[in-house]
């Protein structure tokens, strides 16, 4: 699911802070790879097959550096890793990074001498692609794609659109695509980030109705903190958790109670575009807006009041402690905003637990970005064997081969019946999504819509999540978002300049004044500081943009 792109999938540390680390370190980058020692041997020409498999007669190790999910094995000890080096006779030797960690570890990588051979389920943004790409960190990809990666070069003839996403404004291609087509546009599964779920189990012994409005919410949070519902005769309830600023499960949805939904952190290539609404064709920062300070101030009081859990604000982009708080010995989670309910409180509370819908007159966000990332792969430059790299990357963009890396092996999770890929049943008490973290990177691979149709079926939470933004919230929804645009290098330069100081203030003042108050006091300084910093030719290098892509687009 889109998640782990972005996730799905999937990076977990501030990119505009990233942004800037990798600017600061850029000469230091061009120097170190120029000097980086050979990751492996150069394999022999006659030990390579261009065709069939293995593809080496004589096994050859790769040097790949990946984030993995927080449950999630070494790539090494993943079933569909071994069978792919049965397969192809193909070694990896992994650095598998925690998502939190990931981005800091890339940056260390880029500016040092030890280079791998590969950035696997690299989260290039598009700053990063241009910028090594032009010292020549990482190398292009069009002759190997022609030549090696029949695959990819199909999923392109069926797709131009694709290969026109992933095509750098210089015509080269320097990362792969990653993406699932499931739903498009507003109905997309990944549109809406942020669902709202809300101990069902209480609301009933409490005698209280699902929430319609946002004070409604407020009303029933109170009662989860003073009235016990967990019976315990402990001041334990926690009313509500979020994941602050994170790509799902942030405060920001409930902005949309105020009319304007604030969309915080954004994956991998869509880093620049976090606070951005667009309405008539109009780009907007949303924390400029006067009702953005409404929202905030009026969530404050929530954290005053002990309403919400105020780890929320210290996770750091990691989930995993976010995940243990529904699944303490005694339920003591009211409400919280996630992805999907399970993983956050397990399958078997997760019937307990309520989707609330939209509130009357809120505004849902339709998220920014697009179904597709280019966060794949890319080749660096001490690759001695990018041949090879090339065609071990390559089958895994066969969709019987993507199907399985992006949510595990046939026998562990699919069965093959007539051609088609089965879910099969989970075990008791196992839930989807952290089954998942463990059985598949989701790093690479596309998977058309035509794909599930004629091989694999959507797995049953997603048809359900299409199902949920469909019905739930598409009636309510933004009716524009800010689609994933390749920037001109010109403009790229300008953005990296003034967008992490901008997005550095954004978030911390978001922060503070939710944890700590003073956004009235502290509203107008806030704006001028904005305008000081050049929010204002920000946002000109954001139309400009946008108006750009839509003129192509017609």
């Amino acid at each position: 699911m889109k998640k782990r792109l972005t996730t799905v999938t999937m990076v977990t540390m501030s990119l505009s802070l990233v942004l800037a680390a990798c600017s600061d370190k850029a000469p230091a980058a061009k120097d170190a790879a120029s000097a980086s020692p050979q990751n492996s041997e150069k394999a022999s020409s006659k030990s390579f097959n261009e065709s069939g498999y293995p593809i080496v007669k004589d096994k050859v190790t790769l040097k790949m550096v990946s984030p993995k999910a927080p449950l999630a094995p070494n790539y090494g000890e993943m079933e569909i890793f071994k069978r792919l080096e049965e397969q192809t006779n193909v070694h990896v030797d992994w650095d598998n990074v925690p998502e939190a960690n990931y981005n800091d570890k890339k940056n260390i990588l880029l500016a040092s001498s030890n280079l791998p051979d590969v950035f696997y389920g690299a989260r290039f943004t598009d700053n990063d692609l241009m910028k090594y790409s032009k010292d020549g960190t990482i190398i292009p990809l069009n002759d190997l794609i022609d030549k090696y990666m029949p695959n990819v070069k199909k999923l392109f003839e069926k797709r131009p659109e694709l290969k026109a996403f992933v095509t750098a404004p210089d015509g080269k291609i320097y990362s792969l695509p990653v993406a699932e087509e499931l739903g498009k546009g507003q109905a997309g599964i990944g549109s809406n980030p942020d669902f709202l779920f809300l101990n069902k189990a209480w609301l009933d012994k409490l005698s209280l109705k699902m929430p319609t409005t946002i004070e409604e919410l407020h009303n029933v949070l109170t009662a989860f903190k003073t009235k016990d519902p967990n019976g315990n005769g402990k001041a334990d309830e926690v009313p509500m958790s979020f994941m602050n600023t994170f790509w799902t499960g942030d405060i920001g949805y409930l902005f949309g109670a105020f009319g304007v939904p604030d969309k915080t952190y954004q994956p991998g290539d869509n880093s620049f575009i976090e606070h951005l609404n667009v309405k008539d064709g109009k780009v907007n920062y949303a924390a400029i807006d006067p009702k953005y300070k409404d929202a905030v101030a009026y969530f404050h009081k929530w954290v005053e009041e002990g309403l919400v859990d105020k780890d929320s604000f210290t996770f750091n982009n990691n989930p995993a402690p976010y995940f243990a708080k529904g699944k303490t010995k005694d339920v003591t989670l009211g409400s919280y905003l996630w992805w999907e309910e399970t993983e956050i409180v397990g399958p078997d509370r997760s019937k307990d637990y309520a989707l609330v819908p939209p509130f009357k007159d809120m505004v849902v966000k339709y998220n920014n970005g697009s179904p597709w990332s280019r966060g794949g792969p890319v080749i660096t430059k001490v690759n001695k064997n990018p041949e090879i790299t090339a065609r071990w990357l390559d089958l895994q963009y066969e969709p019987k081969m993507a199907a399985q890396l992006h949510w595990g092996p046939i026998g562990v999770v699919f069965d093959e019946k007539e051609g088609k890929l089965v879910q099969k049943p989970l075990d008791a008490g196992v839930a989807a999504g952290e089954f998942r973290q463990k059985v598949a990177p989701n790093m690479t691979g596309v998977i058309l819509a035509e794909d599930f149709q004629n091989l694999v079926a959507p797995e049953p939470r997603a048809l359900e999540r299409m199902n949920r933004i469909k019905d739930t919230f598409v009636p309510q929804m933004e009716k524009e978002n800010y689609p994933s645009i390749f920037f001109t290098p010109e403009e790229l330069d300008k953005i990296s300049k003034i967008k992490p100081d901008i997005a550095k203030l954004t978030n911390e003042k978001r922060s503070k004044w939710l944890m700590e108050g003073g956004v009235e006091k502290e509203w107008d300084t806030y704006l001028a500081t904005l305008r000081k910093m050049g929010l204002d030719d920000l946002l000109k290098i954001y139309q400009d943009a946008l108006d750009r892509y839509n003129k192509a687009a017609k």
